[in-house]
C-alpha cells in the first residue's frame, strides 16, 4: 500500500513540475508578445515548492535517491551483516523521528491556515490559499513515517532473529549523540557538539538531510532547554525554507538537463567540436573539454556531463591512443565545468542560501570557468606533444581523421546555439529571471528533442518523475540546512569563529585557504550540494566580518566543492563514469588517478582566485 501511494504521489509531483514549467512559459509568452502577464504565477510556484519536496519524499527514499556518504556502508552487507542492519535501523529511526517532528508541528499550522482562510497574494488582485503547502508537508511526512517505520521493524526483527545483541545499538548510538551535550553549558560548546554529532552521523552513512535535521534538533533542544522549540524549528524550516518563487529554478534546470541528456546533445557537441579542432594536436581531447564546456553552459549539472561523456568520449579517446586512465580522468575532470560555467545549478543553490544575486554569480563565473576550461585544454595539448607514458599508449594523431564537414558540425551545434541564445541571452539581457530561464530552456530543449526525433512522450513522463525525485533530494537538503543554520545562529559559533580568525591575524586570504581545505576534505565523503549547505551558513558571517565579497566567495566555494567530485572515497563524477562505462578493465582507482591532475588544476585556480579576487569581477 505504501509503495502504491508513494508511486502515485511521485507521479503527481511530476505533473506538478510540468504544470509549473507550462505556467511560467505561458506567462513569458503573454508578457512578451501581448503585454498581459499572468497574475499569481509567483504565488502558485511558491505554494508548489514544499509539495515538490515532501510529496515525492517517500518515493525518493524507496529509490535510494536521498544523498548520503555511504563510505562505511560499502564495506558492510546491509541485508546480511548485523552491523549493516543495525546502522540501517539507526538511519530509519533518525529519519522517522525527524519526519514525525516536522509532520506533528505542521499539522496545527495546516488547521489554522484552513480555518482562517490564510492566503498568498494581494486581496482583490490574486490570492491562493496557503493550506495546500502545509497539507503536502503533512501528507508526505505521514507516508514517509509509515514507510520508515515498516523498514525499521523489518531491520529490528532480523536483528532479533540473527543478532539479538545488536538490537540496542540504534538507541545507544542516539543516546551517545545526545546525552553528553547536556553536560555542556557554553553555547558555542553545545553548537560544536551538535556539529560533531552531524559529522558522526554522516560518517556512519545517515542520509545527509536527516543528519542535518537531527543535529539541528539536538543542538536547539540543548541550547533552548526544550525539545518542543527544537521541533518547532524543524517545522518552520519545512514550511518556509523553500517557499519562494526563486526556488522554482531548481526543478526547471534539472528538467532541462535531463531533456538535453536524453536528446544526445552532448554527443553532438563532441562531434562538432572534434571536427572544428581537427587540426590541433590532441584535438579529440581538447574537443572533449570544449564539448563539456558547451554542454555545461546549458545544463549546469556535472553528473549529467560525466554520465554522457563517459559513454561518448572515452572509447574514441582510447582509440586515438590515449591510455584509458587519462581518458576517463579527462572526462571526469572536464565534467566539473557543469557546475561552474553558468547557468550552474550549484551557483543557483548558493545564491538562494547566501541571498546573493544569481545573475551576478553567473556573470562572475564566466571568467573563472573559461580559465579552467583553457587550463584543461592546454593540459591535453601538452600531453599530446610530450607523450608521457601515463597518458599516451601509442602515438596520438595530431589531426584526428573523422568524417564530416563544416555544415554537419554547424548543424550539430544548432541546438546548443538556440538554447544558449534563449537561456543565457534571456538571463543576461534582463528578459528572464533564472526561474523563467529554466522554464523556457526546458520547453525549448523538449521542442528540439522532439523535432530531432530523439524524445518520445513516454520518455518525457519518465524524465518528469526523475526530475521530481532529484529536485526533492536537493531541496530537502536546503530545508535541512535552514534548520541547521538556525542552530548555528543560536549557538554563536559563527561569531566566535569570526572573532578567532580576526584575533589570529589570518585575514581574508588565510581564512579562504583554510576554508578551501575544509571543502576538499568534506568533499571526499559528501556530495557537492551537501558540503555547500553545511559549510556556507558556517562561513558566511566570518567572510562578511572580514570584508569579503559574497559573489567572489561563491565562486571559490563552488570550485572547492566540485573538487570533491574527483577525490576519493566518494567522488560522484568518478562513480558516475564507472557506472556509465560498465567496463571491468577500467577500475575506480584508474579514474581517480586519471582525474588527479585535473583536481590539482582546480586547486590552483582556487588559490589564484583567492589571491586575485578581481578576476571574478571582470565582467561585473
Amino acid at each position: 500500500m505504501t509503495a502504491l501511494m508513494a508511486g502515485s504521489m511521485a507521479w503527481g509531483t511530476a505533473a506538478l513540475v510540468a504544470a509549473i514549467a507550462a505556467l511560467i512559459n505561458v506567462d513569458i509568452i503573454a508578457r512578451t508578445f501581448f503585454q498581459r502577464p499572468l497574475r499569481g504565477v509567483a504565488e502558485l510556484v511558491t505554494i508548489a515548492m514544499p509539495a515538490i519536496v515532501f510529496l515525492v519524499l517517500p518515493w525518493a527514499a524507496r529509490r535510494g535517491a536521498l544523498m548520503r556518504a555511504g563510505v562505511l556502508l560499502r564495506h558492510l552487507d546491509a541485508l546480511h551483516d548485523a552491523r549493516g542492519r543495525a546502522l540501517e535501523a539507526l538511519f530509519e529511526l533518525v529519519a522517522l523521528l525527524a519526519a514525525a517532528a516536522i509532520g506533528v508541528v505542521t499539522t496545527p499550522l495546516l488547521w489554522r491556515a484552513w480555518r482562517d482562510d490564510e492566503f498568498l497574494g494581494v486581496a482583490g488582485d490574486f490570492t491562493v490559499p496557503s493550506w495546500p503547502a502545509q497539507f503536502a508537508v503533512v501528507l508526505g511526512c505521514a507516508l514517509f513515517c509509515a514507510q520508515a517505520g515498516a523498514y525499521l521493524v523489518t531491520h529490528l526483527c532480523w536483528l532479533a532473529r540473527h543478532a539479538r545483541g545488536y538490537l540496542l545499538a540504534p538507541p545507544l548510538l542516539i543516546a551517545l549523540l545526545v546525552l553528553p551535550g547536556a553536560l555542556l553549558e557554553a553555547r558555542p560548546a553545545i553548537g560544536g557538539f551538535a556539529v560533531a554529532g552531524l559529522l558522526v552521523l554522516l560518517a556512519l552513512g545517515t542520509p545527509v538531510a536527516f543528519a542535518l535535521f537531527a543535529s539541528a534538533a539536538v543542538g536547539i533542544a540543548l541550547l533552548k532547554g526544550s525539545a518542543v522549540i527544537a521541533f518547532e524549528a524543524l517545522g518552520l524550516a519545512a514550511g518556509g525554507a523553500v517557499s519562494s518563487y526563486v526556488f522554482g529554478a531548481v526543478p526547471l534546470f534539472v528538467l532541462m538537463g535531463l531533456v538535453m541528456g536524453r536528446a544526445d546533445i552532448g554527443r553532438d557537441a563532441l562531434l562538432a567540436a572534434h571536427w572544428l579542432l581537427r587540426g590541433i594536436a590532441g584535438g579529440l581531447g581538447v574537443a572533449t573539454v570544449v564539448a563539456n564546456a558547451l554542454f555545461a553552459a546549458m545544463t549546469g549539472i556535472s553528473i549529467a556531463s560525466a554520465a554522457i561523456f563517459g559513454k561518448v568520449a572515452v572509447p574514441p579517446l582510447v582509440e586515438q591512443g590515449y591510455t584509458a586512465r587519462f581518458a576517463v580522468g579527462l572526462v571526469a575532470g572536464s565534467s566539473v565545468l557543469g557546475m561552474l560555467i553558468p547557468p550552474s545549478l550549484l551557483l543557483i543553490v548558493y545564491g538562494l542560501v547566501a541571498e546573493v544575486s544569481i545573475n551576478a554569480l553567473f556573470i562572475a563565473a564566466i571568467v573563472p570557468g573559461l580559465m579552467l576550461a583553457a587550463a584543461f585544454a592546454l593540459t591535453v595539448i601538452v600531453v599530446a606533444y610530450r607523450r608521457p607514458a601515463f597518458a599516451i599508449v601509442r602515438d596520438v594523431a595530431e589531426a584526428p581523421r573523422r568524417r564530416g564537414d563544416g555544415g554537419g558540425a554547424l548543424r550539430r551545434l544548432t541546438p546548443i546555439a538556440i538554447l544558449g541564445a534563449a537561456v543565457l541571452g534571456g538571463i543576461y539581457g534582463g528578459l528572464f529571471t533564472p526561474t523563467e530561464a529554466g522554464a523556457a530552456g526546458s520547453l525549448i530543449a523538449a521542442v528540439l528533442a522532439f523535432a530531432m526525433r530523439r524524445l518520445r512522450p513516454g520518455d518525457l513522463l519518465g524524465m518528469l518523475r526523475e526530475c521530481a525525485v532529484t529536485s526533492s533530494a536537493i531541496l530537502l537538503l536546503v530545508v535541512a540546512a535552514s534548520a541547521f543554520g538556525m542552530m548555528l545562529t543560536l549557538s554563536g559559533i559563527p561569531g566566535a569563529l569570526g572573532n578567532a580568525v580576526a584575533a589570529s591575524g589570518l585575514g581574508l586570504g588565510g581564512y579562504a585557504v583554510l576554508y578551501l581545505g575544509l571543502l576538499i576534505v568534506l568533499g571526499m565523503v559528501l556530495d557537492s550540494t551537501s558540503v555547500m549547505l553545511i559549510m556556507v551558513p558556517l562561513a558566511l558571517p566570518t567572510v562578511q566580518a572580514l570584508g569579503g565579497d559574497l559573489v567572489w566567495f561563491g565562486i571559490v566555494t563552488v570550485i572547492g566543492v566540485e573538487i570533491g567530485l574527483l577525490t576519493p572515497p566518494l567522488g560522484l563524477s568518478v562513480f558516475t563514469i564507472k557506472s556509465a562505462l560498465d567496463d571491468e578493465h577500467i577500475s575506480l582507482d584508474d579514474i581517480f588517478l586519471g582525474a588527479a591532475p585535473f583536481a590539482a588544476l582546480m586547486v590552483v585556480l582556487c588559490l589564484v582566485l583567492i589571491a586575485a579576487p578581481g578576476l571574478c569581477h571582470v565582467l561585473l
